[in-house]
């Protein structure tokens, strides 16, 4: 800590202007105690004495290395912890505009005039001067070392943006339109589309029927089972596509035994009312399959076991 810190550090406690009861909204409450008298004249004074270094130490306070400007304001700072009544916030304020107007006095004076060309270039000289072996003496500049000081300002060129196309290409002649007369055509009645295919059953319907029957004759199966075609990968997903809707309209269901084995058995589709009312809840869930899958399965299923009729 500088003497001028130590000088300006505030010591001196003031009482608060509340009364006893804690009540703070009377200002002339002990308007007339000594005590407080007297520290706020303290403070008063303490303020006159930080304007005062402020004038002498003008010079200092604008001084890249020098630490009066620190000191003052924190000088300034402790005072202002202190400050209640109107005469010290006006004492305090004028500190503040002090220090305000030094600085900017300082700032109009060092850059008055601005930057000239002579201060241009003793610097350009001073910083980026080379060695020469003229014997005119002539100073020589590194443009070099310029352009690596400088390199951060020109590295991200400017630009802007244009259209990547054919240069020749010439600008149509807009055509003027002509309107061509409306002939009168005779109404015509939509042609009668037979719909009688879209009655037929698909092939997921007829997989979905064969396997219903399978799970009715044999109550309850393997999944690998029922699914896996050895010499198709595409009807095994085929009937693995017919086994999800025959689970999505009820009249099948999977469940998993202790030992992790998926089981199909048939059952009654749930009515419209159970549905409604949430007594029959359907549970989902996401079957992953791919061709390493498949071949697995067809390793891991016995020859013959598989349920499903292979499809021409």
């Amino acid at each position: 800590m500088t003497e001028s810190e130590k000088a300006f550090t505030p010591t001196i406690k003031l009482e608060s202007d509340s009364d006893s009861n804690g009540n703070g909204n009377e200002p002339n409450a002990n308007a007339n105690d000594p005590d407080l008298v007297r520290d706020r004249r303290t403070l008063r004074s303490r303020y006159l004495a930080v304007k005062n270094l402020i004038f002498d130490e003008r010079d200092d306070l604008s001084c890249a290395d020098s630490a009066k400007f620190s000191s003052i304001f924190s000088a300034v700072e402790g005072l202002h912890q202190h400050v209640q009544r109107p005469r010290e916030q006006i004492a305090d304020a004028e500190a503040l505009l002090d220090i305000t107007n030094t600085l900017l006095t300082s700032v109009k004076a060092t850059n008055g005039d601005g930057i000239t060309v002579t201060d241009f270039v003793n610097s350009l000289l001073t910083d980026f001067a080379k060695q020469s072996s003229r014997q005119d003496g002539r100073t020589l500049i590194d443009w070099k070392k310029i352009g690596v000081e400088v390199s951060h300002v020109s590295r991200i060129s400017p630009g802007f943006c244009t259209m990547i196309g054919p240069m020749d290409t010439q600008i149509k002649q807009r055509r003027a339109n002509v309107r061509r007369k409306r002939k009168r055509e005779e109404s015509e009645q939509p042609e009668e589309v037979d719909d009688s295919d879209s009655k037929k059953s698909t092939n997921t319907d007829a997989n979905m029927s064969t396997m219903f029957d399978i799970l009715r004759k044999h109550r309850m199966v393997r999944l690998e089972h029922l699914i896996l075609n050895r010499n198709s990968f595409a009807q095994t997903v085929e009937n693995l596509f017919a086994l999800s809707f025959l689970v999505k309209d009820g009249r099948a269901d999977i469940k998993v035994d202790d030992k992790g084995i998926h089981l199909v058995s048939p059952k009654n589709a749930p009515t419209a009312t159970a549905v409604a009312s949430k007594e029959a809840i359907y549970n989902h869930f996401v079957f992953r399959f791919d061709f390493k899958d498949w071949k697995l399965m067809t390793d891991d299923v016995e020859v013959g076991r598989e349920l499903m009729p292979h499809r021409d």
